[in-house]
């Protein structure tokens, strides 16, 4: 195996030739390797403390009569923020999906623009419609 590959803090993977993971002993190694999956377990539960506070966020929200709108207003503007912090890859299929939807949506109102019904409200006198 010429290349290991390690996860960066963004979520994402840089190559490194073993020759660099030789230098370490295999004590070492395994140090590492538990101080891993011990960051890794904390994250997960830090994951699931924040869900929950979230939850009960929402509904002191709702004891208190917050409105839909502006919880709306709020939800929106966490899952911004999460994207802005979420790994690499998952922005990047954030990116993929929201271009794809932009470029739908363009085509969708471009062909409402040369529609006959739009452009009967416009009132073109060339289509000779009066209003």
């Amino acid at each position: 195996m010429p290349h290991a590959r390690t996860e960066t803090s963004v979520g994402t993977y840089e190559s490194h030739s073993t020759s660099e993971l030789e230098d370490l002993t295999e004590p070492e190694q395994r140090e590492l390797k538990a101080k891993l999956t011990k960051l890794e377990a904390e994250i997960v539960t830090l994951r699931h403390v924040l869900a929950a506070k979230d939850r009960c966020c929402g509904e002191l929200k709702r004891k208190l009569g917050f409105t839909a709108l502006v919880g709306l207003r709020q939800n929106l503007s966490k899952s911004w923020l999460d994207v802005q912090v979420s790994n690499t890859y998952v922005e990047q299929k954030t990116s993929a999906a929201l271009s794809t939807m932009g470029t739908a949506l363009c085509r969708k109102l471009g062909g409402i623009k040369k529609s006959a019904t739009l452009r009967s409200f416009e009132g073109n006198p060339k289509e000779g419609s009066r209003i």
